[in-house]
């Protein structure tokens, strides 16, 4: 079947893969709401992280989550029983249309399993870029944004094209409505928050005598070390925002707790309920704020996700790629001829981490308050 006769087609059984990270998953919801207008009748299931489903298995998209437990799965004890049982499920769907729009070897051997006839990911990895005027990293090939990573492209039986690397991730994932005939709309990231994550959040910062005061939600931990900015950084700008009167609470996964710790320490006042929410509940905590705070990370996709106005400060990582979508005012960052880079670690890195380090607090304050004073300041979403 070419890619011209796969618009045509109305598929009856659909799996979308795209487990993780957070902020992947957020830009591939788009594709979902895309899926269903398509195909309103069709079985759609989509393959998540147990923790991300949370939040984003709640969308009415969705008919199953699949649940992809990467600690179960790389746990020697528990791997076995886990794989069997997620491959009896993947086969047992009786998919017709597999999209792999993760891109590594594991996902395409999941792919695979399923037995679907269609499957769709990104073309090999390209040596050469279209329609890229800028020196591009070493990491545009490490990362997939030159194509399928790992030999991935194999399994799949159709090929997204890949033209041109000077788009978000977000127009990336969409070009697959080039191949089954998408409507042509503006992105949709819309995911409702659970009730119970609503009441949960709202106890939380009724227990910390928040009620009506305006917040700043800062989430200052990162994977990578390398995208973090400073504690320090942060805890300037929560001081900055309490002494007008603000309440500043920390935010992040049980990973950031020793960062948030840190800047808590450094800000009297700032509330600290880092690893103290679940996915749905962050993201309950970050449609409740009035303005957001953070590195390249989960937290600032989200926000943007619920329509919350942010700030984040970029350093390795570059925001035409991965940047808080259609927010370019949003992006803090010192122009070096060094980033983007894509390293992940500080070890690696031969300029003493410059293009975080001099960033200073006053720009994103300034930022912040350009922000905050020029825009209509979206309403809370609880």
């Amino acid at each position: 079947m070419s890619s011209n006769e796969l618009s045509n087609r109305q598929f009856e059984r659909i799996l979308l893969i795209k487990p993780s990270a957070l902020g992947d998953v957020i830009h591939t919801v788009p594709v979902l709401v895309k899926l269903r207008q398509r195909y309103p009748q069709a079985q759609i299931d989509w393959m998540l992280h147990p923790a991300i489903a949370d939040w984003v298995g709640h969308h009415p998209a969705i008919n199953r989550v699949i649940y992809f437990d990467r600690k179960a799965l790389a746990e020697p004890r528990t791997a076995p029983k886990a794989l069997w049982r997620l491959l009896r499920q993947l086969r047992g769907g009786q998919y017709d249309l597999v999209i792999d729009l993760h891109g590594q070897l594991r996902s395409a051997f999941f792919t695979l399993s399923t037995g679907a006839p269609v499957r769709i990911g990104f073309d090999r990895p390209r040596k050469e870029i279209h329609n890229s005027p800028r020196n591009l990293p070493v990491g545009a090939y490490r990362h997939g944004w030159s194509g399928a990573r790992e030999n991935s492209w194999i399994a799949y039986s159709h090929h997204i094209p890949i033209p041109t690397l000077e788009v978000h991730a977000v127009q990336r994932y969409l070009w697959l409505g080039q191949m089954l005939g998408f409507e042509a709309s503006s992105p949709d990231f819309h995911v409702p928050i659970p009730p119970n994550a609503i009441k949960r959040v709202e106890d939380l910062l009724a227990a910390n005598g928040i009620s009506h005061q305006r917040i700043l939600v800062m989430s200052p931990g990162t994977v990578w070390e390398t995208k973090r900015w400073s504690s320090e950084g942060f805890a300037a700008v929560g001081r900055h925002f309490i002494d007008q009167g603000w309440s500043v609470v920390l935010a992040g996964s049980s990973g950031d707790r020793a960062v948030c710790q840190h800047v808590a320490s450094l800000c009297p006042g700032a509330i600290n309920l880092c690893g103290q929410t679940k996915v749905s509940e962050l993201a309950a905590l970050i449609s409740r704020a009035d303005l957001c705070v953070s590195n390249d990370s989960g937290p600032m996709h989200m926000a943007v996700a619920l329509g919350r106005p942010v700030v984040s400060i970029f350093g390795p990582t570059d925001e035409l790629w991965v940047g808080p979508f259609g927010r370019k005012d949003a992006v803090v960052r010192r122009s070096l001829p060094c980033a983007p880079c894509y390293l992940r670690t500080l070890q690696k890195c031969p300029n003493n981490h410059v293009c975080m380090r001099e960033i200073s607090a006053d720009q994103v304050i300034a930022r912040a308050e350009q922000i905050l004073s020029s825009v209509t300041m979206p309403a809370r979403a609880l």
